[in-house]
């Protein structure tokens, strides 16, 4: 089973005042089947449901749980902040404190706004590269989500350059045509949209390593790659790493690959589980915006004491722990396990993994794009999913999300879990 009773009752009468009865897509259980079930609380790497269900969670809300759910650290940050007020809507310390080690701590960022969550960021990233470059074409990559942005909520056409179509309804066509889709790791499709509409981008952006359709790494030399080429043709790179900011590594893929973007739009860890994003870059890029700027962006509560204390204390608190060795550390001995297991059951499907992120896709092709990803066994995922949750280990309910391994998981949890997900295999 996917839920419990109470679960089930929660879920009908969520139905009722909802749209699908739940607030993100993902979480209604479509691409599994069955139906959701509801949190109580959650601590460490262990998620318990209304129904007294504990669980080994690998999805940490979707990336910022990077010491694990309620540290003690973050809880005690937003205590002591909620007693001096919620929210402001005026300038507060924490923004600043949090602005600062942001620049510290991410080589390409000399200045840094916050705001509210990932979309905002990346929204902000694309209206600044064209108020900057005065240009209107943005590029992107298939199966790189860059939150739900009507420019960058768009699928490719039925060629590699072809204008983009609108993957939501809502989002006119004649706008869609402003975004080139192309797909992840190809050269030379990049090399031919460039040649033919060079002076007209103001941007690529890209999920540096692609973490909302599976995990997908970049080839060899395919992000220096868009960094040459956008520096020759004066487009922006725009580095999303709204997922693997501060997970990573200390700075972000940019650091890993020793790679300069002019743009970067972060959220997921720096709020500490609290509603966050931010985006930063060039000095000169970035005073474009209002109030020096004609560029505008704002938010009510941009820089929110509370997520700002929650997200310094978390940071604080990894690199106290040297937390970046210690998940690359239990990222090995997940990938060894899962590995052997796959050797075990004589299964050939794809493990993908960098540091704390990792995913297992179902197919036996390598998987460098969205097209390869959907190569995946889709019944077979369902039903390793399923026997995985009804064992008490939860996994993302969709084989194209990316699994998030926290501080708090331990070497017995990994070995728990190893054990379910090698017994979830041999039964299909």
């Amino acid at each position: 089973m996917t839920s419990g009773p109470i679960s089930q009752k929660l879920f009908a009468l969520a139905k009722q005042y909802i749209p699908g009865g739940v607030n993100s897509p993902v979480r209604a259980f479509r691409n599994v089947g069955g139906e959701p079930f509801f949190v109580r609380r959650a601590k460490g790497c262990r998620i318990w449901d209304v129904d007294d269900r504990a669980l080994i969670d690998y999805v940490g809300t979707w990336g910022p749980a990077i010491l694990g759910h309620a540290p003690q650290c973050v809880i005690e940050a937003v205590q002591n902040a909620v007693k001096d007020g919620v929210s402001f809507g005026i300038p507060n310390i924490h923004e600043v404190e949090m602005a600062k080690l942001i620049v510290e701590w991410v080589p390409s960022v000399e200045k840094v706004r916050m705001v509210n969550s990932g979309t905002e960021a990346t929204m902000s990233c694309v209206r600044l590269a064209r108020g900057f470059t005065k240009r209107d074409r943005i590029v992107k990559f298939d199966g790189c989500y860059h939150g739900h942005v009507d420019a960058l909520l768009v699928a490719a056409g039925s060629g590699a350059l072809t204008h983009g179509r609108p993957d939501s309804a809502g989002i006119p066509a004649s706008y869609a045509k402003l975004t080139t889709v192309l797909p992840y790791n190809d050269v030379a499709a990049l090399e031919e949209c460039f040649a033919k509409d060079g002076d007209q981008i103001a941007a690529v952006i890209v999920e540096s390593y692609p973490a909302n359709a599976g995990l997908i790494l970049p080839q060899p030399g395919y992000l220096q790659k868009l960094r040459e080429i956008t520096h020759k043709h004066g487009a922006l790179l725009i580095f999303d790493e709204v997922m693997t900011g501060f997970r990573v590594a200390k700075g972000g893929v940019q650091e890993i690959e020793n790679i300069t973007p002019d743009l970067t739009a972060l959220g997921k860890v720096i709020g500490g589980g609290l509603p966050v994003g931010a985006f930063g870059g060039r000095a000169d890029i970035m005073d474009y915006l209002a109030p020096d700027g004609p560029v505008y962006q704002a938010g009510t509560l941009s820089g929110n004491p509370l997520a700002m204390a929650a997200g310094l204390a978390q940071l604080h608190e990894m690199e106290k722990q040297h937390g970046w060795r210690k998940l690359e550390e239990l990222g090995a001995i997940m990938e060894d396990a899962v590995l052997e297991i796959l050797k075990q059951t004589g299964r050939n499907y794809q493990w993908y993994r960098t540091g704390s992120m990792f995913c297992l896709f179902f197919t036996e092709i390598p998987v460098h794009n969205l097209t390869d990803a959907k190569t995946s066994d889709l019944v077979a995922f369902r039903k390793v999913f399923l026997y995985c949750l009804d064992h008490g280990v939860y996994f993302a309910p969709s084989q194209f999300e990316t699994g998030f391994i926290s501080l708090a998981h331990s070497h017995e949890d990994l070995a728990k879990t190893a054990e379910v997900v090698q017994a979830a295999l041999r039964r299909i």
